[in-house]
C-alpha cells in the first residue's frame, strides 16, 4: 500500500488501500472513484480552464488534469463516466482583501460545470469558506478526511 502526497498540480492514481493525501487553499482537488471504491484518482487544480501553448501538458491547468485523469482510469479500464466524485477546496485566502467572487470559487465553479458537463456524480463535496484543507483518502469504502486548517 502506497501513500501519494499530491503537490499542486499533481495528479496520481491509487488502488484499494492506498491513501491520497493533499493541501489546499484557494486550489481543488477532485478525486475520481468507481462505485465500488476499489480505485480512486486525484488531482490538485491550481489554475482553472485551458492552458496557453506552453502549458499543454501542465496538469495544474483543470482541463489538462481532468484529461490526465481520464487516461490514468481508461489505462485501467475505468471510463470516467462510470465514476463518482469528491470535491474540495476552493479557499478564499484573502478574506480581508477580497469579499466577493475569489480565485477560489473560480475553481469551484469550474470545476463543479466540468463535471456536471460530463455527467459525473458529486458524492460529497467542501467547498470554499476560508483558510486551508488537509484532504487525505485511503482508497476504499469510507469518505475522504477533510481538516480546515484556520489562514
Amino acid at each position: 500500500m502506497a501513500t501519494f502526497e499530491l503537490l499542486p498540480g499533481d495528479v496520481a492514481l491509487g488502488h484499494s488501500g492506498d491513501t491520497l493525501k493533499t493541501l489546499l487553499g484557494s486550489c481543488v482537488s477532485v478525486i475520481l472513484t468507481d462505485p465500488r471504491r476499489t480505485v480512486g484518482v486525484m488531482c490538485h487544480i491550481v489554475h482553472v480552464g485551458h492552458p496557453n501553448a506552453v502549458n499543454q501538458l501542465n496538469t495544474a491547468y483543470g482541463s489538462v488534469a481532468m484529461a490526465e485523469m481520464t487516461r490514468q482510469l481508461f489505462a485501467i479500464g475505468f471510463a470516467p463516466r462510470s465514476c463518482l466524485a469528491y470535491v474540495v477546496g476552493g479557499g478564499n485566502m484573502f478574506p480581508s482583501l477580497v469579499t466577493h467572487h475569489h480565485v477560489g470559487l473560480n475553481n469551484i465553479d469550474w470545476v463543479m460545470g466540468y463535471l456536471a458537463h460530463h455527467k459525473i456524480p458529486v458524492l460529497q463535496e467542501n467547498l470554499g469558506g476560508n483558510g486551508y484543507r488537509r484532504l487525505s483518502w485511503t482508497v476504499g469504502p469510507d469518505d475522504p478526511r477533510v481538516e480546515t486548517v484556520s489562514n
